[in-house]
């Protein structure tokens, strides 16, 4: 492969943080010595180890925090962020995914971070012998969001004989369901308290929303404080059925990547959920998170350039489409990713052949710097996603790939 020219690239500004060229000329000599010549994903440690530091320097006294699994789905990384942000706390989304880690990190408890079909629950207890089955019923709670789930649990905690911890999901203004103060949740309450195989382990109130409303008058600060205000009832209720110390000692589960650092006590929530913006996919340049940095690359090399943009058959339009477009054209190995062209700077997908899995096409200008086999780097838009689309993970240490990790088998 030919070497990224680097003398004269302005920087490629990603978020708030300007890369030069020379970081990515040092990417593909990295990639280049590890003999990796189709689509990777990369990941940066160096950038990765900062973010971890950021993160749990910015926790609230006493403030516990719990890894999202799904936006980090490899366990390598996971074993690596629980190490260093010295957590044995997990998010998982699905039954799949909750045995998986329960067989990598056993001594990692777990939080449902929706919640899943009872039939679900019950065949991941059918699969697993005795020992395992109860090693579960202590590592993992359960989410549940209605008190007929709570009952359809109940049900089922019974029929297997093996206690189950439910979370409850509290509806703190994303109504994206959950329950709030009153009936819903007095009757959630009541069928546990009165269940021997059901313990009400913690709650969970979910609002990513808080970052996102229009900063129209004081709508979003008054979101805020209402979110707070409809845990708080939530809370109030639990304690007047269970007493107060239970709700003190139970997960009073907050937050995601967008809002954890809205909170600076645990007067409300008493653990952090987050997960992204660990290696901060393009969704999450926003001004919250402005100091934390992109950790996460796709490399894939250029298997074809051409002058010039031409539409397919463009030769036989009998001159309707014109002159062919000033510009370079390439085609990627591989595409139709969730990210976007980073570097070289001034490429982007093109409309003329739509997007491709196989080799998608990029445009840049006539000036453009490449050649065949040297790399393209896109930046994600999301990683839950992106990272189960590329079967290696390289690690990527400032100097070398210092190490390949491999991401979960996908699941739902």
């Amino acid at each position: 492969m030919t070497p990224v020219a680097a003398s004269k690239e302005r920087r490629t500004v990603i978020g708030k943080a300007a890369l030069p060229p020379a970081y990515f000329a040092g990417l593909q000599s990295a990639l280049a010595k590890k003999h990796l010549a189709e689509p990777v994903l990369v990941l940066d440690k160096q950038r990765l180890d900062r973010n971890i530091t950021r993160l749990r320097d910015r926790l609230p006294r006493d403030m516990a925090y719990r890894i999202v699994a799904k936006s980090l789905p490899c366990v390598p990384l996971l074993q690596h962020i629980a190490k260093r942000a010295k957590t044995d706390r997990l998010m998982s989304f699905n039954v799949t995914m909750a045995g998986q880690l329960l067989a990598a990190m056993p001594q990692a408890d777990q939080l449902m971070g929706k919640p899943v079909p009872t039939t679900a629950i019950a065949g991941l207890f059918n699969t697993l012998k005795p020992a395992a089955a109860k090693r579960a019923a202590q590592q993992i709670q359960w989410l549940a969001d209605t008190p007929e789930r709570v009952r359809e649990l109940g049900a089922l905690a019974h029929r297997l004989q093996v206690n189950l911890r439910l979370a409850l999901e509290i509806d703190v203004g994303l109504h994206r369901g959950g329950m709030m103060a009153g009936t819903a949740l007095d009757n959630a309450l009541v069928t546990i308290a009165a269940h021997p195989r059901l313990t009400l382990s913690g709650l969970m109130g979910y609002e990513p929303h808080l970052t996102k409303l229009p900063k129209i008058g004081t709508w979003r600060k008054r979101a805020r404080q209402g979110a707070l205000s409809l845990f708080a009832d939530a809370m109030a209720q639990i304690a007047a059925q269970f007493g107060e110390a239970a709700v003190k000692d139970m997960i009073r589960n907050m937050a995601g990547s967008p809002t954890f650092k809205l909170y600076g006590d645990t007067d409300h929530a008493n653990e952090l959920a987050a997960g992204s913006v660990l290696v901060k996919p393009s969704d999450f340049d926003m001004p919250l998170l402005k100091d934390f940095e992109p950790a996460g690359f796709i490399a894939t090399p250029v298997l074809k350039q051409s002058k010039g943009v031409l539409a397919p058959a463009a030769e036989f339009s009998g001159g309707l489409l014109g002159a062919p477009r000033r510009g370079t054209t390439l085609f990627i190995h591989g595409g139709n990713w969730m990210a976007k062209p980073v570097f070289p700077r001034g490429l982007e997908h093109s409309p003329l052949f739509g997007r491709s899995s196989n080799q998608d096409m990029l445009t840049g200008s006539v000036a453009l710097k490449i050649a065949i086999d040297d790399f393209v780097f896109l930046r994600p838009t999301q990683s839950e996603t992106v990272f189960l689309q590329f079967p290696k993970i390289a690690i990527f240490d400032g100097k070398r790939i210092s190490d390949l990790w491999h991401p979960l088998p996908v699941s739902a």
